[in-house]
């Protein structure tokens, strides 16, 4: 934090009344605003003894950090200067008030078109710590993506021994295809998704790859010091654990929100989940393995298992002395990843709501479609040469032609409609029982379907995993919102014995549901707008894992959603 002023793009007092519109009236006093400049670019990299062209931001891979205080104001300029349809999603950002500014394509805005420009502005109200930005359309947040960090106000310290360091740490995925056309070629092949072709930590491979030994990426650390990691899951399509040899690592915040500090050997975050953590230099002189590798709980699913490495290297030791390697859990470790979820607790106690207005049980899982094509040999790789698809509540989200947020203020028909089930069709055995004789009754629906909530209204979502194809630990991410995740078990939700944590339990936006179980999540609308909620494995994304809450304004410009911006990409 020590260089913090450099991060200070514009600082600049909010006195144009153009920006006016969007800040709702009355924000917390106090923000600065900040501009970024993004330009969508493609940048050649040569990786894994291939060259190839990837689409970046400001030719910066990871791209750019975007540093902010709390209560902060942002307007990132971004100009598409690539071929590919592009947006920006600021990923845990509440977007109060600025659904338009949100980013997911054809859900809260048209992308933006090659050579064309638009605007994002939104105030960090109330939000501090790590998050970060990817891209929202395709698969191209496999190399568009960068950390958003956010420091507490001005003399606010954080709630634990300030660190020596700090330094941001994405876990990512990296392909030699292109991204674009692999979505497309998946999608058409009706089959899995290939493994990607290497993890990365800050983009590099590390030594376990072909032709990246020296394609690593280093932290020096001075012994006896204390260093916080800002760890972030950019991974495309996977779900990842993270150690680094013989250290400790002692969770500290997880999702943007403070916990109560707990200690472990690893953590395990999917796609779209952040976690700060503090390690201190306590080992004798060396060079130690920081790595990342799979954590994958389907069945019969083909994926990368040659872990990422980075080095965690002490200041004094032998530059080519060999890394001490780190003890990752084997891929399929559901108890690890419990214990680490079993240790995220709110660092205070917090107002959970206790009575519920709307309550939604939702199944999450995958499904197999009956073959519809004339080449089934191409075109329907699934089981037993059925097409993959995945539902909540055994509807696939078809994305419609126009957002659905300007479908929905504009009142234009035929996008979407107001009819996603509160519950399943019907109830069984969703772990154990579930219909498996694919494809015959393993098809799911298709729909544009939104499940409209009042403002104010106090929501509880049961996520329930699903047998269907195959059990498997799915990372749900709810635009818009934190949530309170108030309980998690194994197998078939049972109101009578699950354990609520009323009292501290973790304030995240992306909840890892578990493996053949189910989560619950509590919150309170008081956000207009239409928020997305989606698996974020891309993959699963892609066939259809996900639903729309739309949230109705409430009384006055403080509970009302704005105009749409003058730059809204059309379609």
């Amino acid at each position: 934090m020590a260089n913090f002023a450099t991060f200070c793009f514009l600082c600049v007092s909010l006195s144009m009344s153009y920006y006016l519109h969007a800040m709702a009236h009355e924000w917390p006093a106090g923000g600065s605003t900040r501009f970024y400049d993004f330009k969508v670019q493609t940048l050649r990299v040569t990786k894994l003894c291939n060259t190839k062209e990837i689409v970046t931001i400001n030719k910066k891979f990871p791209g750019p950090v975007v540093y902010a205080q709390e209560d902060d104001r942002i307007i990132v300029k971004v100009t598409n200067e690539t071929p590919y349809n592009a947006t920006i999603h600021w990923h845990g950002v509440r977007q109060k008030l600025s659904c338009w500014f949100d980013g997911p394509s054809y859900i809260t805005q048209c992308p933006i078109q090659a050579g064309q420009t638009f605007t994002y502005e939104f105030t960090l109200v109330k939000q501090k710590g790590t998050f970060f930005w990817h891209a929202h359309v395709s698969w191209l947040r496999a190399t568009v993506y960068g950390a958003i960090v956010v420091y507490p106000k001005t003399g606010v310290p954080y709630p634990f021994k300030h660190p020596y360091e700090e330094h941001i740490v994405i876990l990512g995925e990296y392909w030699l295809k292109d991204v674009v056309q692999l979505e497309q070629q998946v999608l058409a092949s009706g089959g899995a998704a290939p493994p990607a072709d290497a993890f990365t930590i800050n983009s590099h491979p590390g030594p376990n790859y072909n032709c990246s030994r020296n394609d690593v990426y280093k932290i020096d650390v001075v012994p006896g010091k204390t260093y916080m990691l800002r760890l972030i899951n950019a991974a495309l399509n996977m779900e990842n654990f993270f150690a680094i040899a013989y250290h400790k690592l002692t969770v500290v915040e997880a999702d943007a929100e403070y916990t109560k500090s707990f200690t472990t050997d690893r953590v395990m975050l999917g796609p779209g989940q952040t976690m700060n953590v503090l390690v201190t230099a306590d080992q004798p002189i060396g060079k130690y393995s920081m790595a990342m590798g799979p954590y994958m709980s389907a069945k019969n699913v083909s994926f990368q298992n040659i872990s990422a490495v980075a080095y965690f290297q002490y200041v004094g030791a032998a530059p080519n002395s060999l890394s001490l390697p780190a003890n990752l859990p084997s891929f399929n470790d559901n108890l690890a990843v419990k214990t680490v979820m079993d240790g995220l607790r709110s660092l205070n106690p917090v107002d959970v709501p206790e009575e519920i207005d709307a309550s939604l049980f939702v199944t999450v899982g995958l499904n197999v479609n009956k073959c519809r094509s004339k080449t089934p040999q191409k075109n329907c790789q699934g089981t037993n040469n059925g097409t993959f698809a995945a539902s909540m509540n055994n509807i696939t989200f078809m994305k419609p032609t126009i957002s659905i947020l300007e479908a929905y203020y504009k009142k234009i028909d035929g996008q979407f409609t107001e009819d996603f089930p509160g519950a399943p069709l019907k109830f069984y055995d969703f772990v154990n029982g579930a219909p498996n004789n694919a494809p015959n009754n393993t098809q799911a629906r298709n729909g544009t379907r939104t499940k409209v909530l009042e403002f104010g209204s106090r929501v509880q979502i049961i996520f329930q995993d699903t047998g269907t194809v195959t059990t498997e630990n799915h990372p749900i991410h709810l635009h818009g919102y934190s949530f309170y995740v108030i309980g998690y078990g194994t197998g078939n939700f049972n109101p009578q014995t699950a354990n609520f944590n009323l009292i501290d339990p973790p304030y995240m936006n992306t909840i890892g549901v578990p493996v053949g179980g189910w989560a619950v999540i509590r919150f309170v609308a008081d956000n207009p707008g239409v928020w997305f909620m989606h698996c974020h494995l891309d993959i699963h994304q892609s066939w259809g894992l996900g639903a729309v809450l739309i949230v109705e304004n409430g009384k006055g410009p403080l509970e009302t959603l704005p105009h749409p911006p003058a730059d809204l990409p059309r379609c």
